[in-house]
């Protein structure tokens, strides 16, 4: 039996009566023909049973619908739930994505971005924190970045700092002898930051006794461990008998931090409450579902997507302009509550 043969450019043109060039313009311009003249070929498209050769339209005009993804690592449940979140915008936009896990070394993210520029990539989602988003300006292409510095770039962010607020008043509402912060060291020109500020402000306005304690939580669980352990054992000795309200920078140590309680008491103890941050599945999946500051992680990766989308867009046009500043959209948090607060 013969090969069936491919529908080419000339057929269609043949077809339609329209020249190749017109053809043409119909895949990669096709607001420069008329809706009737749109129609005409698309309907041919259906009756010869047109099937688009996507290599060979890269190398004709470049566009490799490709997105590539820089994220830290995937230990964190923020982290894979928002990779999720990104690569289900694909039915909306029609991109694709090429991701890869930095694991916060910056040479190996370097020769990843080499890489991803090689593939011809139209934009790109940053999520790790090691290049600085000047060095990423340099690239010169569409770029959004997602809870990291991002002062030469476009950014969306969640409103941390409200986030903080909000985790320290559910605390102080309890009536919590003390309330303690547990997060890594965060230089202040992070977004996450606010986190720590946020629930300082509302402590110090308040005149609630509280406390910040900084611990390098690495993203090892055993070294988590460790440290989460020798904050407990801290608590225990500096607020014996006291009622703590913990809030903890996310719901994946949050939920390492309540299994560390059980372990030691068979139970979650009275005299504990639990604030996390994100609303990632962990977080309703834990032993005692947790209270959270909860990411609106669907829509802060939707933006992120439309963000970049509208400047690839931008640049595919024969007079593109530039933005004259970076955007930088902040998203809501949204307080959950929980067993580990309400009780």
């Amino acid at each position: 039996m013969a090969q069936k043969k491919n529908v080419t450019f000339n057929d269609i043109a043949e077809y339609t009566h329209f020249s190749k060039t017109t053809i043409s313009r119909y895949f990669n311009n096709p607001d420069s023909l008329t809706l009737e003249n749109q129609a005409i070929i698309s309907d041919a498209l259906v009756k010869l049973n047109y099937k688009e050769n996507k290599v060979a339209r890269i190398l004709a005009n470049g566009k490799t619908e490709f997105i590539g993804i820089i994220i830290p690592s995937l230990y964190l449940h923020y982290f894979s739930e928002i990779l999720d979140q990104i690569l289900s915008t694909y039915e909306t936009f029609g991109y694709k994505f090429l991701v890869f896990v930095g694991n916060e070394k910056k040479e190996i993210e370097k020769q990843y971005i080499q890489e991803l520029l090689a593939y011809k990539i139209e934009g790109l989602i940053v999520l790790s924190h090691t290049l600085s988003s000047k060095s990423l300006a340099a690239l010169n292409i569409p770029i959004v970045s997602i809870e990291r510095e991002d002062e030469y770039i476009c950014s969306v962010n969640t409103d941390n700092y409200m986030g903080g607020v909000q985790a320290a008043g559910l605390l102080a509402s309890h009536d919590c002898d003390v309330l303690i912060h547990i997060n890594s060291p965060t230089p202040e020109n992070l977004p996450t930051y606010g986190r720590i500020k946020g629930f300082q402000d509302i402590c110090e306005k308040q005149h609630l006794n509280h406390q910040i304690i900084f611990r390098d939580l690495k993203v090892n669980y055993e070294s988590i461990q460790t440290q989460l352990s020798g904050v407990i054992d801290e608590l225990e000795q500096n607020y014996t008998g006291q009622k703590k309200g913990i809030f903890i920078s996310n719901d994946t140590h949050a939920n390492i931090f309540l299994n560390l309680l059980f372990r030691k008491y068979n139970m979650f103890p009275e005299d504990y409450l639990i604030v996390g941050f994100d609303n990632s599945p962990i977080s309703r999946e834990a032993i005692v579902p947790i209270s959270t500051v909860g990411q609106q992680i669907d829509k802060i990766a939707f933006e992120a997507v439309n963000l970049l989308v509208e400047q690839m867009n931008e640049r595919k046009k024969r007079r593109p302009v530039p933005l004259e500043k970076p955007i930088h959209k902040i998203i809501p948090p949204v307080l959950m509550r929980r067993e580990t607060t309400e009780r």
